[in-house]
């Protein structure tokens, strides 16, 4: 009966260490009440590259991130896969979009 304790405490602690480690969530910045999850980080540098060059370009980059990403609500649970100086690598894992993977900037993750 003692190792039985002893087993089920270290699998408990360990449970709620897996769960610390998922703990951050989506922001979201201007009023809106989504953030945009880009499919890869390619996309996502693509469209950033076409909105900041402005004029049709610019708009062309707007129309762009509205088709390429899905948008996700704020306060949406996700797990950071990799992150670099741009962005992160996310795993939503809960609500309606669990499981979907993508790329956010790096201010969309808190």
């Amino acid at each position: 009966m003692k190792i039985f304790k002893s087993t089920l405490g270290a699998a408990l602690i360990l449970g709620l260490f897996s769960l610390a480690g998922c703990g951050h969530k989506l922001v979201a910045h201007g009023g809106d009440t989504t953030v945009a999850v880009y499919p890869d980080k390619d996309s996502f540098d693509k469209v950033k590259a076409m909105e900041q060059q402005g004029g049709p370009a610019g708009l062309i980059g707007g129309l762009g991130e509205s088709m390429m990403t899905k948008k996700i609500d704020a306060g949406t649970p996700v797990k950071i896969l990799s992150s670099d100086d741009t962005g992160c690598q996310i795993e939503v894992v809960d609500g309606p979009n669990k499981g979907l993977h993508g790329y956010v900037s790096k201010d969309s993750v808190d």
